[in-house]
């Protein structure tokens, strides 16, 4: 299993760079930023400074939007980046959340998020495509033909469709094991059934863990069930609870929900955080003990897991990696 962590862009540069390097020593090989260019600084500058502090750390957006940047600018960008970093950069990808929903806007519709793999990922090799109402097709005459992998994110039936046709691999914000494989299972039969060879396909658990008492980490990482909880309700209000096609076990929790406050995205303020409980908490994060953590990252690596990342952002960020890089990833290595 690999390991990641995933910043918000609150971290002073000083200290990130510090965390990274910590991180990157402690056997962890990824380093995500949110992208939510209005909520947190932006974050493609603040992984291009990371890049120069690391050798073997890959880093990507969790994640990026076909609405925030014309398409060539985006592509330009994570080019760019790949070109930087000598080829450690990946693109993690899904219809738009914070980074729209701040403003009033709606997420991109799924055959949006589609199209813009293939362009994107097109251009970043050096072909030349045409998009959305451009006259003239676009080709970079710099382009050294990288292959940047795509890790889509999803929950609903379609989301999870058109990650399994068009992702390299699967972003799923949960880290409860028997949801995880339903969820990764239905990306996967979408890519088998789409004529893709699905062996390779990588999935990710990205979740808050806490090393400590149980108490603590629930109450540091409450928000993350309501965050969660906003693309669960979009299930519901499309699908319904009663639909096969959502696990109960997903939808049961937002039962008592009662809206959600985007300006405090992904923060223990969040006024909307009372419908959460303390066992929908510890279920979907990983918690408690380094042997309880290996023992739930083993669940979720049977589950179909490739790599656990973790968003580290809850307080003690510096001993959660050193509790990991000795106790747990040795575990996994």
């Amino acid at each position: 299993m690999e390991f990641g962590i995933t910043f918000k862009g609150v971290v002073e540069p000083k200290r990130a760079r510090a965390l990274v390097r910590q991180a990157e020593n402690a056997g962890f090989e990824y380093c995500w930023y949110y992208d939510s260019h209005i909520l947190w600084r932006e974050s493609f500058v603040a992984m291009a400074m990371l890049m120069e502090h690391t050798t073997t750390m890959r880093f990507g957006p969790l994640v990026t939007n076909p609405n925030t940047r014309d398409w060539s600018v985006a592509a330009s960008l994570f080019g760019s980046l790949a070109k930087q970093s000598e080829g450690r950069f990946d693109i993690g990808l899904g219809r738009g959340d914070s980074a729209v929903r701040v403003m009033g806007k709606k997420p991109a519709p799924l055959a949006k998020l589609e199209e813009f793999v293939d362009v994107v990922k097109g251009l970043i090799r050096g072909e030349e495509k045409q998009y959305g109402d451009c006259p003239n097709p676009v080709q970079f005459p710099w382009a050294d033909g990288y292959e940047l992998p795509v890790w889509v994110a999803a929950y609903g039936p379609k989301a999870l469709a058109s990650a399994g046709k068009v992702g390299d691999g699967l972003v799923l914000q949960i880290a409860e094991p028997a949801i995880v494989k339903w969820l990764a299972d239905q990306a996967i039969a979408a890519g088998k059934a789409a004529g893709r060879d699905m062996s390779d396909y990588r999935i990710m658990s990205a979740a808050p863990a806490w090393t400590g008492p149980k108490d603590e980490g629930i109450a540091a990482t409450r928000w993350f069930p309501a965050m969660v909880g906003n693309h669960v309700a979009d299930i519901v209000e499309k699908y319904g609870t009663d639909s096969d096609m959502v696990p109960a076990s997903l939808t049961a929790y937002i039962e008592d929900r009662k809206g959600y406050d985007y300006s405090k995205h992904g923060q223990t303020s969040n006024p909307y955080l009372d419908f959460i409980t303390d066992d929908i908490v510890d279920s979907f994060a990983v918690l408690g003990s380094p042997d309880e953590h290996i023992a739930k990252l083993k669940e979720l690596e049977a589950a179909g897991v490739t790599q656990f990342n973790i968003y580290l952002d809850n307080g003690d960020e510096e001993r959660i990696i050193a509790d990991y890089a000795e106790k747990i990833i040795p575990a996994f290595k």
